[in-house]
């Protein structure tokens, strides 16, 4: 096997759509939208016999904590190699070279976010590659999956009894729900943004982060933001990704003094029958928390997303390979930072 810089969009794209990941986080577009965040993007093919087999997408990540390259939601394996004992000598090639690269560049470690589903076996891939846990993940580890292929009376009756009385209830209410392609809606998105972040206390994306994301994904026909709208006012507000055969629940807000008006529900009602319009099989509601946890930070949100139906689909933890001894020092302040955060 060999690794080779793959700068050809159209060969990365057909790829990661014949793959079809449950994830965004590997598309072209992704890295395009980090490219205009001003971080450094590098995309790997690992070959055998001159056959892509997979591949991996790496973001510079600089911090005064130390320095690293993000591998998000990756690498990605073709289909006719997923779950085959050619995986494991995959990610020691992958590895091999991308020591070998980051060292190079003066990286301090490498953290690869795996979109494999957890187990032991897939695990040991990376154990026996040189990796170990992460401290902190950086994107979902647990996600909430919703089969959107029945027909809508099938996904109500399928709903639990509250959300679709919620959803009823939103219609009764005159809440209605509108969808926009222009990135310029940032701003409205951003005033219902701003009253979630008060009220939670989570460090915000900025208006430029979004808006860039926004962009990014929209060129493609493949982001819209949706606002849920009462006696005039948006009460509450989601960017939804459209990718590969799913819709992604990736941003979301709300307005705290309309908690009894549920618009959220219906947003997302509306937002399943976009992706069902599209044809896409599946809605993605992004993280949920875990069920051991009823005290985590995400447990309302996790119960909202239940509520409309689906399972749940956890994937090996965040990996990280050291490459410096700076890498400890990061270690130490993410661990603190998620005990903090209750996470």
């Amino acid at each position: 096997m060999e690794v080779r810089e793959i700068q050809d969009k159209g060969e990365w794209e057909r790829f990661v759509g014949a793959a079809a990941p449950r994830t965004f986080l590997h598309s072209w577009a992704w890295g395009e939208f980090h490219g205009r965040q001003k971080q450094e993007i590098v995309r790997f093919g690992i070959y055998d016999a001159a056959v892509l087999t997979a591949v991996a997408q790496f973001i510079t990540v600089s911090a005064r904590r130390g320095r690293f390259l993000l591998c998000p939601h990756g690498p990605i394996v073709s289909l006719s190699h997923a779950g085959s004992p050619i995986v494991s000598e995959i990610i020691k090639t992958l590895t091999e070279f991308i020591r070998i690269y980051a060292v190079s560049k003066k990286f301090d470690f490498v953290r690869i976010c795996p979109l494999f589903i957890d187990s032991l076996d897939n695990r040991a891939h990376f154990e026996r590659a040189g990796y170990r846990d992460a401290p902190i993940h950086m994107h979902p580890e647990l996600s909430w999956m919703l089969d959107i292929t029945p027909i809508e009376d099938d996904l109500m009756a399928a709903m639990r009894k509250t959300t679709r009385y919620s959803i009823r209830k939103a219609e009764k209410d005159g809440v209605t729900v509108e969808m926009s392609d222009k990135a310029g809606d940032v701003e409205r998105f951003y005033k219902v943004y701003e009253d979630t972040v008060d009220r939670q206390h989570f460090t915000p994306f900025s208006r430029t982060y979004l808006k860039n994301e926004f962009e990014t994904f929209a060129q493609d026909n493949a982001a819209r933001w949706f606002f849920a709208v009462y006696k005039g006012e948006t009460i509450s507000a989601a960017m939804i990704v459209f990718k590969g055969n799913s819709g992604f629940y990736h941003h979301g807000a709300s307005i705290q003094r309309y908690a009894k008006i549920p618009a959220s529900y219906l947003l997302q009602w509306n937002a399943i029958k976009e992706a069902k319009r599209r044809n896409l099989s599946l809605y993605n509601f992004w993280g949920i928390s875990p069920e051991d946890r009823p005290g985590h930070p995400w447990a309302g949100l996790s119960l909202f997303k239940k509520g409309f139906g689906g399972f749940p689909e956890a994937y090996v933890p965040a990996q990280d390979l050291p490459l410096t001894k700076k890498y400890w020092l990061n270690f130490v302040i993410e661990k603190v930072r998620k005990i903090r955060r209750g996470l």
